[in-house]
């Protein structure tokens, strides 16, 4: 393989560090381009120490911005584009999260012919399978079965119809003669040291009194460790590059799941945290039908109010859904195509995410220590 590089959007995020990480390790790469919004000082400190045989170029920029994208794209051979917002939870404002997550992408990809890039890995993700009912049951599904979301809720919306144009696209034909050649990578629930979404879990129970929020007691989900999402990028951009395994995989999604034991949200969140004295919500909740329709007539009232006031329900149906249905699927084609096998076991992802928790917990103490008078 003769001398590439590679840019990296989100490279600042959760995902993008870890793919990051792996990527400086390739043979041939000589540049790394990592794009963001905005790096935090630590983070540009991190991928300082990173640099060997390898440059990593940090750009600042909007996803948005099209100058700022053919400069990333200018002499790029593979482009892995993590950068997305994700809010499960309606507060950002619709336009700006399809903007990012949906224009963000077609610009990238007319950009990406422009500039005669001629492979594209899209961070997608299993929302855009669904689930549509909390009473639709999927266990170890796979790509050969039809599953698509329903929900025009931003986050699902907005990533369906980005990893449709990017599936769309493979085969395009670059300005200099070659082609485009995509695929989709579909992680389940992302976890590991790092995830904002679980620091805001464990932070929230340390608030309450140790007490986990019990909102997905009644959903089974398969969570996929980071380090191992981003393994799967790096397969998935090897096999692209490689033409006789490229055939295959050409157009392609993959689901990114690993060895995580199946279980609820619940469940889950308390077996990474009850090492540390956090402990699950024993109080009855509402039947689930119930908060379904609860969740509507407070979407209804929110709509209904918009015109002259922003109103957030603290809960809604699409969140309710997503938390509680049993919604699991299998990694075996991308074990199959991409020579995919988990990096990572249970065990040290466990172990890793669990020690990282502990921080957290020490971190609050700190935080009381020093309010206290």
């Amino acid at each position: 393989m003769t001398g590439w590089s590679c840019l990296v959007t989100g490279a600042g995020g959760f995902l993008g560090q870890r793919i990051i990480h792996l990527l400086v390790k390739e043979e041939e790469l000589q540049e790394i381009r990592a794009l963001d919004k905005v790096f935090k000082l630590e983070t540009r400190e991190e991928f300082s120490r990173l640099q060997t045989k390898t440059k990593i170029t940090l750009l600042e920029g909007d996803i948005l911005d099209a100058q700022c994208l053919r400069t990333a794209c200018q002499g790029i051979s593979a482009v892995i584009h993590t950068a997305a917002i994700i809010d499960t939870t309606g507060i950002i404002q619709r336009q700006t999260v399809i903007n990012v997550n949906l224009k963000g992408t077609q610009l990238l990809l007319d950009t990406c012919i422009q500039a005669s890039v001629p492979f594209f890995i899209y961070t997608s993700s299993i929302v855009v399978a669904g689930p549509n009912s909390y009473k639709e049951i999927v266990q170890n599904g796979h790509e050969e079965e039809h599953h698509e979301t329903t929900w025009t809720a931003s986050y699902p919306y907005s990533k369906k119809l980005a990893e449709k144009a990017v599936l769309a696209a493979n085969g395009s034909t670059l300005k200099n003669g070659g082609n485009l050649w995509t695929c989709s990578l579909r992680p389940m629930y992302i976890y590991g040291e790092g995830s904002r979404f679980l620091s805001g879990i464990v932070n929230r129970a340390l608030g309450n009194n140790g007490v986990l929020e019990n909102n997905g007691k009644f959903s089974v989900a398969n969570p996929v460790y980071v380090g191992n999402v981003a393994w799967a990028h790096i397969l998935a951009c090897r096999a692209l590059r490689d033409p006789k395994k490229a055939v295959s995989i050409q157009g392609q999604f993959y689901y990114i799941s690993d060895d995580t034991p199946h279980q609820s949200y619940d469940d889950f969140h308390y077996n990474l945290s009850k090492e540390w004295g956090l402990r699950p919500d024993s109080r009855l909740r509402l039947p689930l039908s119930l908060r379904y329709w609860l969740a509507f007539l407070l979407e209804t009232v929110s709509f209904l109010l918009s015109p002259i006031y922003k109103y957030q329900p603290p809960l809604n149906r699409y969140l309710l859904t997503v938390s509680n249905s049993v919604f699991t699927f299998s990694y075996k084609k991308a074990q199959r195509d991409l020579g995919y096998k988990p990096l990572t076991t249970w065990e040290e992802a466990k172990e890793k995410t669990v020690e990282w928790i502990g921080f957290l917990v020490e971190e609050h103490k700190g935080a009381l220590k020093k309010k206290t008078p």
